[in-house]
């Protein structure tokens, strides 16, 4: 069964041109942010993990000798050692042995193919000696910020990203168009099979996993499905009632405003939110906020003086014998 082996550069989020000075600081960083003595729960488990590769990668990379390997054979450098020490060992014999020495032995740095070189040794691909495993491509994962007009519809979103398994050791960017869904949650992750790095010996091509980030909007505030916008109303449209025009992510809509309403109180569009997962949608909601003229005309103010003369009860009645500061 093919294994997915990801790479070193990547765990450690260098390039492969980085100098060792890069590969310390960025394996102290990711440590510090790693160590599953910092996390409880599934999260402890899960840094465990991480923090186990990051240190396979720094041990391989972080060497000079042994990240000369890597950079030459990737994750079948540990084969060299075992190669050279079963030329040892069969140099002296019949067949492999005079070729060989004649020839003044072999080392990584001729210029041969150790796989081919190591294949002939041990049986060739027909026989039942050594085969290249075949190995899948890691996954990639990169981030995609979506706004909340683009969740309500679905979007194809292009991405960027880079293959840090390319041919010749080069790390190569390549662009995809993504296919997402409508309805999707913030910090989702949206899985695209096959578009992730190339696979070795033939493995197949590891998955792209694209984050979703939901950009902050400045009207609408999400609560899973549905939508939230404060709505301002003059006072006398709070008394009186009115048809006031206000948004959606779709177009404007005409909304009632009930007389006698008050601040705070909830006015509801039935489906005007975002799709659900089981294939409805959920509510938008105008929280009604009353706001007051900033600057009244003399009209305005003699309304304003008439309406206080009309006898009304102190509002601010029950507040203060909550508070123990009137008698009932």
């Amino acid at each position: 069964m093919p294994t997915t082996q990801r790479d070193y550069y990547h765990i450690l989020g260098v390039p492969r041109t980085a100098t060792p000075d890069d590969i310390k600081k960025a394996y102290r960083k990711l440590a510090r942010q790693y160590h599953p003595d910092l996390h409880t729960g599934n999260r402890k488990v899960e840094m465990e993990k991480k923090f186990k590769e990051l240190n396979e990668a720094h041990e391989v990379i972080g060497d000079p000798k042994t990240r000369k390997k890597y950079d030459r054979y990737g994750h079948r450098w540990q084969d060299v050692g075992a190669y050279e020490k079963a030329h040892q060992q069969t140099g002296a014999g019949a067949g492999y042995g005079g070729g060989w020495q004649q020839r003044g032995g072999f080392t990584a740095d001729q210029g041969f193919e150790f796989g081919d070189v190591f294949a002939n040794l041990f049986g060739g691909r027909g026989g039942a000696g050594f085969r290249q495993t075949a190995t899948a491509g890691q996954d990639l994962e990169t981030e995609a910020k979506l706004t909340l007009r683009e969740v309500l519809t679905g979007v194809t979103h292009r991405v960027e990203v880079t293959d840090p398994s390319g041919p010749n050791g080069r790390m190569e960017s390549k662009i995809i168009d993504v296919k997402i869904p409508a309805g999707v949650q913030d910090a989702m992750r949206v899985r695209v099979p096959g578009k992730g790095a190339a696979g070795r010996g033939g493995g197949k091509y590891g998955d792209l996993y694209l984050r979703v980030q939901i950009v902050p909007d400045p009207v609408f505030k999400r609560e899973g499905a549905d939508l939230y916008v404060t709505l301002p109303v003059w006072p006398w449209e709070a008394a009186l009632g009115a048809e006031v025009l206000a948004p959606t992510l779709a177009d404007p809509v005409r909304v009632k405003v009930p007389p006698g309403s008050r601040a705070d109180s909830k006015l509801r569009l039935k489906g005007k939110g975002l799709p659900t997962a089981s294939g409805g949608k959920g509510d938008l909601f105008f929280t009604v906020q009353i706001v007051m003229p900033a600057d009244l005309s003399d009209e305005e103010r003699g309304l304003y003086e008439r309406l206080r003369k009309v006898a009304r009860p102190d509002p601010r009645h029950a507040l203060l014998r909550t508070a123990g500061q009137v008698q009932s």
